[in-house]
């Protein structure tokens, strides 16, 4: 082979991309590199990323596929570029949380549960929940030497187990092993004669044993005790007892048994470790280790009011019918009325509505004189119980209001049988082993060896290596705090995109190109080096990295950086820089301009000291918070940082949010442990904008989320054509019939339904993407359909409706968070964790403020440039003007130097934080040792002084 390469070897090169908004750009990226791409958001960065390279990978994949498989495939289109070269297989890791489901978790998406499950299966020790002694298997000849041993001289009847704790009158089996010449049978503990169509109770439960022998325990008789214990094992399917003369039992299994007890195990396997099976999972919470339970508290919020009123908070008040009737026939049993408050009814009452009882209820005197008829009422909570299990969905989602999420009574939320979690290898079983924190884990299995025994070191020598490299990928991108039970759903979008980056350098592929959506999100500057190590980890392996990313260290430290602009949307789309990162510092980008200082985000002159009013919460105990008392002063921009798992979002989404949406609109999520809270009497509003996507069809989108559809529909409704032809706001929307495109139901897309891959979205071939039918097309304002108005970016639309105010001010929202590129109809899947976010502060700010609002912020720099998160500051700046009180989430330094309060939790992740490191303005942290965060503020607040000076 030639020692020369040839440039579409060492370089993939990309000419004429025109996806989206990209200008017919032509770029040359080194392979087996890290390369960055960055720019302002909405300059099209993903287009050329994923929309892109990653889409023309994939169609690469598909095309190898048989002519099968792909004719399910028909609409996949060729992204909108000339000619890639030099394209490797192409794997992406984007943002978003990988599952919603409740049963995938850390340790089971990277795989290191799997290989714990395997190691428990085949080398735990098991032991008893009965007595807790150890658990022990016996071959034949053990057990027959055992018996000469320990019972020699004795009398025994050898006895067969052939039922075990079951209903039934048992007939067929009596008159089966009557037949087979057996004289006598023990049932429950007593042995009795085996007589012609013998039968037992068959609503109780029974213990049935086969007694297969009665003989003395001699060497004489070897033979025949041998030939009758092996018929007692195969009868008892490797379980045997002995009944000495006394009436004492002893138990023998071929299997796991409890030798006190006769307890016995199944053999394990790796899925009886797997709260994923029925074979392992928990029956009570069915293997989620929480269970959804229906509270009298719930139900009954208000024991003051009576049922009249409401006091039996799912009936809500009096209507004139059946069950309220039910109600007052048992009331008047007990001298009450619906009208009397519940908390004055006597409690063998209460105990009846909630949990039913027989009743006497008087016939029709008239025609039957003296007569009464028994009905039964089934209580509340039953009621409620039942349709929870069987109910519609609708139902369900109703019912869940009433009821509590706590952690399952059986299985202490470890998820497993009991079975399961009583194998155990240096004294821990399996999900002890699930809730440690990664960093805990790392340790114990860093010194397993020491406390195993020779036959598993032998056994586990191998999977332990697979589980020590596994839990070393994930301390290396800074997840320690992290345990393997943690549902992938809970994570933020950086969190799980980095598991997936973890168990991606598992794999030790080469030769492949992976594309990563900024994988810093919800990343301690601490952290960063652990990221990029690990990406280079990658790169060295021998693959080609690419990173969408606006991260500084980040890009300093990539090989190879492009800034793509110079604006957003059709502003941008251009290849504005692109080289190494000096080369990318002589260029004259805004991205350039803000890493040499010649921009900045700059630091308030003063720093405010709010309105002097505080919400102070004590005590707060939950996860891993150590009792944290929390002082904000009310009127600022408070900032809460930490190293990523310190207890930020324990303290404040999972605690405080809680506790402000229970005050203020009655929510029945219950929050974290706390003592107490005060200062609520200064606020009248709390408003928490988060990461998750604002819908997850493509039905979803910016204009109907915003509510600014709404609007838009009612003008079209008010045209002139409209009124000739009729038309209601009903015939501008995309989810009723009558102006929709039926083919797609208003979608604009269809779903192709893959049997083996992901579903694929396509545009319908009727509408071509526009979700109306053509009559509705034909309406028409300043030139523009209903469907082209969708198409409209927020710079046009702010353009379009400038002289209608009420369109104007909601549109006008998403301009000033920096989201002029995004049309109004983009489907909400196809919207960043970051831009889902702003779309949610745009429809809260178009909202009136109160003045006394709490806005609760999480990490609101997701995807923002430098630039655009000056813009985006600007408008929390107006909002705490006004008033407001704005908390932000966010280890950005930018934003973390001009907030006007900051609460550090520390000092490091999981059980070793949970606590305030320091709580006051950015100024006084500076000099504060111990806080990782002081250490990184100083540095960037000095470097901005030193290119002042």
């Amino acid at each position: 082979m030639s020692a020369d390469k040839t440039p579409s070897q060492e370089h993939i090169e990309i000419y004429g991309a025109r996806e989206h908004n990209l200008q017919n750009l032509d770029l040359t990226i080194p392979r087996n590199k890290l390369v960055v791409i960055t720019g302002l958001s909405g300059s099209g960065k993903s287009s050329l990323a994923f929309d892109t390279i990653y889409a023309e990978g994939q169609r690469r994949y598909m095309e190898s596929f048989s002519a099968y498989a792909r004719s399910f495939l028909g609409g996949m289109e060729r992204p909108d570029v000339d000619k890639i070269n030099g394209l490797s297989p192409v794997i992406s890791i984007e943002q978003k949380t990988t599952s919603k489901n409740p049963r995938s978790t850390v340790g089971t998406v990277t795989e290191i549960y799997d290989f714990m499950r395997l190691l428990y299966a085949r080398s735990a020790e098991a032991y008893s929940y009965k007595s807790g002694e150890k658990m022990v298997r016996q071959t034949e000849d053990q057990i027959i030497e055992q018996i000469f041993q320990a019972f020699s001289g004795k009398k025994l009847s050898i006895l067969a187990p052939v039922v075990k704790g079951r209903k039934g009158h048992y007939r067929e089996l009596f008159e089966q092993v009557r037949k087979m010449g057996y004289s006598k049978i023990r049932i429950d503990g007593e042995v009795q004669e085996l007589l012609p169509k013998m039968q037992v109770d068959r609503y109780k439960i029974h213990d049935i044993e086969l007694v297969v022998d009665r003989v003395l325990a001699d060497e004489a008789d070897r033979y025949r005790i041998t030939q009758s214990l092996k018929t007692a094992l195969q009868h008892g399917k490797g379980i045997v007892m002995l009944l000495e003369e006394g009436g004492q039992i002893h138990h023998f299994s071929k299997f796991l048994m409890d030798p006190q007890t006769g307890l016995s195990y199944d053999e394990p396997a790796p899925n009886s470790f797997s709260f994923n099976s029925p074979y392992g999972a928990c029956p009570t919470c069915n293997g989620l280790g929480v269970i959804e339970e229906i509270t009298r508290e719930n139900v009954i919020p208000d024991p003051s009011l009576s049922i009249s009123r409401g006091g039996i908070a799912p009936l809500g008040e009096y209507r004139d019918i059946w069950i309220f009737k039910k109600i007052e026939a048992i009331l008047k049993r007990y001298k009450g009325s619906l009208s009397t408050p519940i908390d004055k009814l006597d409690e063998k009452v209460i105990d009846i509505l909630l949990h039913g009882d027989k009743m006497e209820v008087a016939v029709d005197s008239v025609k039957y004189p003296g007569t009464k008829w028994t009905t039964t009422f089934e209580g509340i909570l039953n009621f409620l119980q039942k349709q929870q299990e069987g109910g519609s969905d609708k139902l369900q989602k109703w019912i869940s209001d009433f009821t509590t999420t706590r952690t399952c009574p059986d299985c202490e939320g470890y998820r497993l049988k009991k079975e399961a979690l009583h194998f155990k290898i240096a004294e821990r079983h399996i999900g002890e082993l699930a809730q440690m924190d990664i960093r805990s884990l790392g340790d114990w299995f860093a010194t397993i060896e020491e406390r195993m025994t020779d036959r598993q070191k032998l056994i586990g020598a191998e999977v332990l290596k697979e589980i020590r490299k596994r839990i070393g990928f994930l301390l290396d991108i800074g997840l320690d705090y992290l345990s393997l039970n943690r549902p992938l759903r809970t994570l933020s979008g950086g969190e799980a995109q980095r598991i997936r980056l973890a168990t991606q350098i598992g794999t030790q592929l080469v030769g492949v190109l992976y594309i990563l959506d900024e994988p810093s999100i919800g990343l301690h500057q601490r952290d960063n080096v652990k990221l990029t190590r690990a990406l280079k980890d990658l790169r060295d392996m021998g693959n080609s990295v690419i990173v969408v990313e606006h991260d500084r260290d980040m890009m300093m430290e990539a090989d190879h950086v492009v800034d793509i602009g110079p604006g957003a949307g059709r502003h941008g789309g251009h290849i504005v820089a692109s080289g190494t990162p000096e080369q990318l510092l002589q260029a004259n980008s805004l991205t350039a301009k803000y890493l040499k200082g010649e921009l900045r985000i700059a630091v308030p002159a003063k720093r405010r000291a709010g309105s002097g009013k505080k919400l102070k919460l004590k005590g707060a105990s939950g996860h891993n918070l150590k009792q944290v008392n929390l002082e904000l002063p009310l009127g600022t921009m408070v900032c809460v940082t930490g190293v990523s798992g310190s207890g930020k979002s324990s303290l404040i989404h999972e605690t405080l949010y809680p506790l402000l949406n229970r005050q203020f609109y009655n929510s029945k999520k219950e929050p974290l442990p706390y003592k107490e809270i005060k200062g609520l009497e200064y606020l009248d509003k709390v408003i928490e904008v988060d990461q998750s996507p604002i819908g997850r069809t493509p039905r979803s989108n910016a204009a109907t989320y915003t509510g600014v559809f709404t609007d838009i529909r009612a003008l079209f409704t008010e045209l002139p054509e409209s009124k000739i032809r009729g038309y209601k706001p009903g015939r501008f929307s995309f989810n009723v019939k009558g102006g929709r495109c039926e083919d797609c139901e208003g979608g604009g897309m269809k779903l192709i339904e893959m049997d083996f891959l992901p579903d694929v979205h396509i545009p319908c071939e009727t509408c071509k993407g526009k979700r109306y039918n053509r009559e509705t097309l034909e309406v028409r304002f300043k030139g523009k359909s209903i469907a082209d108005v969708l198409d409209m970016t927020v710079e046009q639309a702010v353009a379009f409706f400038e002289n209608q105010p009420k369109i104007l001010r909601k549109i006008k929202t998403l301009h000033e968070v920096g989201l002029d590129y995004i049309t109004l109809g983009q489907h909400a899947t196809t919207l960043s964790g970051g831009e889902a976010q702003r779309v949610k502060l745009a429809t809260e700010l178009s909202k009136k403020d109160t003045g006394k609002t709490f806005y609760i912020l999480d990490e609101p720099t997701t995807g923002l440039h430098f630039q655009d998160i000056e813009h985006l500051l600007e408008v929390l700046q107006k909002l705490v003007d006004k008033g407001n009180t704005v908390l932000i989430i966010e280890h950005n330094l930018d934003v973390i130097k001009v907030a006007d309060h900051i609460v550090d939790l520390g000092p490091e992740g999981g059980e070793k934080g949970g606590e305030i490191l320091f709580s006051g303005t950015p100024e006084k942290m500076l000099g504060h040792l111990g806080s990782y965060t002081a250490q990184f503020l100083k540095d960037e607040l000095t470097r901005k002084v030193d290119i002042e000076v």
